[in-house]
C-alpha cells in the first residue's frame, strides 16, 4: 500500500459503520465484546479497532478519515471518540488513550457525519433529510467543542432511486448543514451490463452527471447562504471489484473524472483497496493491472488539473449518446516538473491515432508513454502472467510540441511530457 502513495483511508465506513460502537474495540482483545454485525451478519470481534487502525495508517504513511456513527449511534458517542483520538490529555478518553499505550493524540483531521443515512432500504438508522440535517448540526457543534480544527464531511445522498430524490436531499444538507461542513459526500459504484458499449459508456456519464449536479448545488448553495468557507466534494466510496480487465478501465475513467473535477472533488476513497491485488490460494497475492493504473494515476497525478479540449469520434448506448470514444485529462507535477496525459481508448476493437498538440507556452523535452491493455478482456488474472501485467514504457517522439500517438483499443495510456527547464 505504502507503494501506491496513499494520501487517507477511511474508516470504519461502509454500512457496518451506522451499528458500530467504537469503544468496544479499544483497550485488551481478550477484553473486547464480541457483537453480532448488524449491517452484513456474522460475528465481529473487534480484535481490530480505533489503535489498530492508526497503527496501519501510520505504517502505510496516510492519514486517517473517521466515520461516525449517526444511525444506531448519537452525538455523545462521536464526541467521545473525538476525544479518544485528538484530545492532548487529562480527560477521561484522552487518558484511557494513553493507558492503552498511545499518549500522543493522533491529530484525527476528518471525520465523517454519518454513512449513506438516506439509504432507506438498507442502511440502519435511516433518517430523511430534515432529521438527518438537525443531528448532524448538533453532532457538528459537539464534536467540534472538543476539538475545533475538524474538518466534517456530511452525509451526501447515496439513494439514486428513479424519481431523482438524491438532489433534494443533497439540496437539503448543503442548505442546512453548509455553514458547518467542508465536504459533501458522494457514493458511486460502476454498474455492470453485459453490453460492452452499456458498460463503458454509461456509469461514466453517470459519474460525471453526479459531480456536475453536486457542485452546481454547492455553487448556489454558497449565493444563497454566503457561507464563510469553500465546501468540495469528497467520493468517499467508489469503485468496481473484479478480476479481468474489463475492470481496469471504468477505475481509469473515474480517476479521470475526479481530475477533471479537480476544483471541487478534493478527497475520494477507493472502497475495497485490498480488492487492487488478486490472491490465489496456493500461490499467493500478486499485482494486477487494477493495482498498476492506480499507481499510474496515485504517483503521476499530483499538482495541477490543465484543461483538454477532446476532438474524436463518439459512440451511443441505450441511454446516452454521443459517448466520446477517448476519455482524456491531464496533469501538471511540478515535483517532477512533467506533463501526465491520462487516456481511456473505450472502443473494443480499433485503434485510434491522434495527434495531440501542446500549449505553445510549454516545451517538451521527451517524451514517453505507460501502456495497460490485454487481448482478452474477461481473463481472469493470473498469477503466473503477473509479470505480462506491468506497464509497457514506449517512446513518444514530438514534433514542434506536437505529439502523433496511436492508442491501442480497450487500453489505458498514461503519457509523460518532460518541461524543459
Amino acid at each position: 500500500m505504502r507503494e501506491l502513495q496513499i494520501t487517507n483511508i477511511r474508516w470504519p465506513g461502509g454500512n457496518f459503520v451506522m451499528g458500530y460502537n467504537w469503544k468496544d474495540g479499544i483497550g485488551p482483545k481478550d477484553q473486547r465484546p464480541a457483537r453480532i454485525n448488524l449491517a452484513w451478519g456474522g460475528i465481529e470481534t473487534n480484535h481490530v479497532g480505533t489503535d489498530e487502525w492508526m497503527a496501519l495508517t501510520k505504517a502505510i504513511g496516510c492519514e486517517n478519515v473517521v466515520c461516525v456513527n449517526l444511525g444506531l449511534g448519537n452525538i455523545i458517542d462521536a464526541c467521545d471518540w473525538v476525544e479518544y483520538c485528538n484530545y492532548p490529555k487529562g480527560t477521561y478518553y484522552s487518558n484511557l488513550r494513553a493507558r492503552n499505550g498511545h499518549p500522543q493524540p493522533y491529530h484525527v483531521k476528518i471525520w465523517d457525519l454519518g454513512n449513506e443515512v438516506d439509504g432507506e432500504p438498507w442502511e440502519l438508522g435511516y433518517k430523511n433529510a430534515d432529521d438527518y440535517v438537525k443531528l448532524a448540526r448538533e453532532a457538528a457543534k459537539a464534536m467540534k467543542s472538543v476539538d475545533k480544527s475538524i474538518k466534517l464531511v456530511a452525509s451526501g445522498s447515496s439513494y439514486y432511486e428513479p424519481t431523482g430524490r438524491w438532489v433534494e436531499w443533497n439540496w437539503k444538507v448543503l442548505t442546512g448543514l453548509g455553514d458547518m461542513v467542508d465536504y459533501i459526500s458522494i457514493h458511486r459504484y460502476w454498474e455492470r451490463s453485459t453490453d460492452y458499449y452499456s458498460f463503458m459508456g454509461q456509469s461514466a456519464i453517470d459519474f460525471e452527471e453526479k459531480i456536475k449536479v453536486t457542485a452546481s448545488l454547492i455553487e448556489a448553495a454558497q449565493a444563497m447562504k454566503r457561507f464563510d468557507h469553500p465546501i468540495y466534494i469528497s467520493v468517499d466510496e467508489w469503485g468496481l471489484i473484479g478480476r479481468d480487465f474489463m475492470n481496469v478501465l471504468p477505475i481509469a475513467q473515474c480517476f479521470n473524472s475526479f481530475i477533471r473535477h479537480a476544483d471541487v472533488v478534493k478527497m475520494t476513497n477507493y472502497t475495497l483497496l485490498t480488492s487492487l491485488l488478486t490472491i490465489d490460494r496456493e500461490k499467493g497475492s500478486f499485482k494486477t493491472p487494477l493495482f498498476y493504473t492506480f499507481k499510474l494515476f496515485s504517483n503521476n497525478c499530483r499538482g495541477l488539473a490543465l484543461d483538454v479540449n477532446l476532438q474524436c469520434d463518439t459512440f451511443n448506448n441505450i441511454q446516452y449518446k454521443g459517448i466520446p470514444y477517448l476519455d482524456v485529462t491531464a496533469v501538471y507535477n511540478p515535483d517532477v516538473r512533467a506533463v501526465f496525459i491520462n487516456v481511456v481508448n473505450r472502443h473494443k476493437d480499433k485503434s485510434i491515432s491522434t495527434d495531440i498538440l501542446i500549449d505553445s507556452e510549454i516545451s517538451i523535452n521527451k517524451a514517453e508513454a505507460y501502456v495497460l491493455t490485454c487481448e482478452s478482456l474477461t481473463e481472469p488474472f493470473s498469477f503466473d502472467k503477473q509479470k505480462s501485467y506491468l506497464p509497457v514504457t514506449n517512446e513518444v517522439k514530438i514534433n514542434k510540441n506536437v505529439l502523433k500517438y496511436n492508442f491501442s483499443p480497450h487500453s489505458f495510456t498514461q503519457i509523460k511530457l518532460i518541461v524543459n527547464k
